[in-house]
């Protein structure tokens, strides 16, 4: 969720007065951060993976499911262990912005063995026990991307009224008591967002057309015409988007130019790993035509006003701002990418010039004053005036608040920590083995980019394509996306590239991910052609082709998507209708089903396929784990 300072929360008018100080104050902490550390190298790649669970409450009798808002009462028995000894901890948890939700991340990072992909999945094991032994009778906590009936009546337990006249979020839908409790830092975020928009956020997902799909969806657009539309689900609360689960990985590079490199080549990857782990259709207990989280959460934190947004004209802000503060990123870091930012990148001359004169190079330069023409929408009355020779709160704070893609994390002040970049687009998998499959792919490439020296870049504006491409209904098959052909393949690979007269081409997702002869090799052929020149273990070797197997034949179709899963599970259950309606039933079965999956009791085929059985071992020598806790590197 990013910076969790402690303190008392400002009001808007208050946080809206000292805009222009945190902006001026965070650049300044940032230069001076710069001028420490741009030298700083040696650092040793270490990661780690952030898994977000959603607490579900099962009645069997009455055959309904709904969330459980007791995170902020299983948080504190969680953090026991890490109270008691923060050095010696599997895991560590955290609380996130639902009152359902919990956070949980490996106790240590791992490092650059690949050994480590042979516990990974262990320890998201471990986690998930850890959870599930203080959970109450009927509760289970699902790494699910969406509660399916987020935001209908009585989803809670214990159930709670939404309150649209007051509150923080005035939806007529969500209520604020399903916001985490326990930190400050949500509601305020949820009233700021609210207020410096001047109205509440519109997210409007284009409903599922099923036979007796009525339009319009409900009376939503009755209550709210001017910004519910009728062929939409509608959702007006920043909880609809935050309350969402995730899968993220956070790498540590060995110098600043590494974590550059990494930032620009990851980022093209972002739209084919959003559509390879799709998993969320249902949106407010309806079929959507869309099959991920990303436009919903991007719309649920827009705090764009009007002029901002390109609807009056600008008299009382500086600038046309062309996304949410939540979206894929406008810019590649590296200057010798430079030439690939088609796009224009809005951003604060002002800022920027300040940046040169501080001595930031003119695309990092670049980078930084686009994410600073958004205000702070979270100030603490303690954290107003700092020293900005050794904090970096306000600089944070805005960062932490540019919730895209890609994130480049300078190291904290008078840290051992080093120069990171967040890997952030990935949906959250259902079970333990597809969240370590998808973990340990996306590690491999950066091994793959980093030893082979590739090249993914293209234009932002074929990612920005790409990323509205991966949301659409089964785009996993059905889609094409931009793909660069000549990525600079190793010897034995390059013959597969016979022509290369276009630079990019539009591809399936399997094609990317399998190949494509003549036009791609593929990103599993260059990680298994990395991975013969390597010395792996059995148990690792046999852990890693599992995870990859998975990869392959879902990027293939041979078995689904989550989302996929879903829509098919919904729409071939006896009770539906047709309508495009998840009902209390519908919703009970699918959660019942897929916890089954979760927990082995089911099979699953048509999503995992067969032979998924892990043979992860968690007992790795001490001595290849690093002593660094995983949460200085979120």
């Amino acid at each position: 969720m990013g910076l969790l300072s402690e303190g008392n929360p400002l009001s808007w008018e208050e946080t809206k007065a000292l805009a222009e100080h945190v902006r001026q104050h965070g650049i300044e902490q940032f230069i001076n951060l710069y001028k420490k550390l741009e030298d700083r190298t040696g650092d040793v790649l270490k990661w780690g993976d952030e898994v977000e669970y959603i607490i579900v409450k099962f009645d069997d009798e009455k055959e309904r499911a709904t969330v459980s808002l007791r995170a902020k009462d299983l948080l504190p028995q969680l953090q026991e262990k890490e109270v008691a000894d923060p050095q010696n901890v599997k895991s560590l948890w955290r609380p996130e912005y639902g009152a359902y939700m919990i956070e949980g991340t490996p106790g240590k990072p791992y490092g650059g063995l690949l050994a480590h992909f042979n516990i990974v999945e262990a320890n998201m094991q471990y986690r998930r026990a850890e959870a599930t032994t203080i959970l109450h009778p009927g509760e289970v906590i699902m790494s699910i991307t969406n509660f399916p009936r987020l935001g209908c009546p009585n989803f809670t337990s214990p159930p709670n009224p939404p309150t649209p006249q007051d509150g923080v979020t005035r939806s007529l839908f969500f209520p604020d008591d399903v916001i985490f409790p326990g930190h400050p830092r949500f509601k305020t975020l949820t009233s700021n967002i609210r207020n410096r928009r001047g109205e509440k956020v519109a997210i409007n997902i284009p409903v599922f057309r099923d036979v007796h799909t009525k339009i319009p969806v409900d009376n939503s657009s009755e209550l709210e015409p001017n910004a519910a539309k009728p062929d939409c689900v509608y959702m007006d609360a920043m909880g609809f988007g935050m309350g969402c689960c995730c899968l993220q990985l956070t790498f540590q590079a060995c110098c600043i130019t590494e974590a550059r490199t990494l930032y620009d080549q990851l980022a093209p990857l972002c739209p084919i790993m959003l559509a390879l782990s799709a998993a969320s259709p249902i949106y407010r207990g309806f079929l959507t035509d869309v099959d991920c989280r990303w436009n919903v959460i991007s719309a649920s934190v827009d705090c764009r006003t009007r002029e901002e947004r390109g609807l009056e004209p600008l008299k009382n802000n500086k600038f046309r701002i062309n996304k949410s503060r939540y979206d894929s990123i406008d810019s590649y870091l590296s200057p010798e990418n430079e030439k690939y930012n088609d796009i224009n990148i809005v951003h604060d001359k002002e800022l920027y010039r300040r940046l040169r004169e501080g001595g930031i190079d003119h695309p990092l330069a670049l980078h930084v004053s686009h994410l600073f023409i958004r205000d702070t929408v979270s100030l603490f009355s303690e954290k107003v005036h700092q020293d900005d020779e050794n904090d970096t709160d306000h600089f944070e704070n805005i960062q932490s608040t540019n919730w895209q893609t890609m994130r480049f994390k300078p190291p904290p002040p008078n840290s051992p920590i080093g120069w990171r970049v967040e890997f952030r687009p990935c949906e959250a998998q259902l079970t333990d083995f597809e969240n370590a499959a998808y973990v340990c792919f996306v590690v491999l490439l950066t091994r793959v980019i980093l030893s082979y020296h590739l090249n993914f870049v293209m234009p932002i504006s074929k990612v920005d394509e790409n990323m509205q491409r991966a949301q659409r209904r089964n785009a996993c098959l059905e889609q094409k996306f931009w793909w660069r052909r000549d990525v600079g393949v190793p010897a034995d690979l390059a013959k597969q590239n016979t022509d290369s007269t276009d630079i990019y081409s539009e591809m399936t997702i399997n094609e990317i991910v399998n190949g494509k002869d003549g036009v791609f090799s593929g990103l599993i052929p260059l990680i298994e052609s990395y991975l013969s020149g390597m010395d792996v273990d059995a148990d690792t070797h046999c852990s890693v082709q599992q995870y990859l197997k998975l990869i392959q034949r879902r990027a293939s179709g041979e078995i689904s998507t989550m989302a996929s899963w879903m829509r098919n599970f919904v729409t071939t259950h006896p009770q539906y209708k047709k309508d495009s309606v998840v009902s209390e039933k519908i919703n009970y079965d699918l959660l019942k089903t897929a916890y089954g999956i979760q927990t082995g009791t089911i099979p699953a085929p048509k999503l995992l396929g067969g032979g998924n059985v892990s043979k992860t071992n968690e007992n790795i020598p001490k001595a290849f784990i690093t002593m660094m806790s995983i949460r200085d590197l979120n």
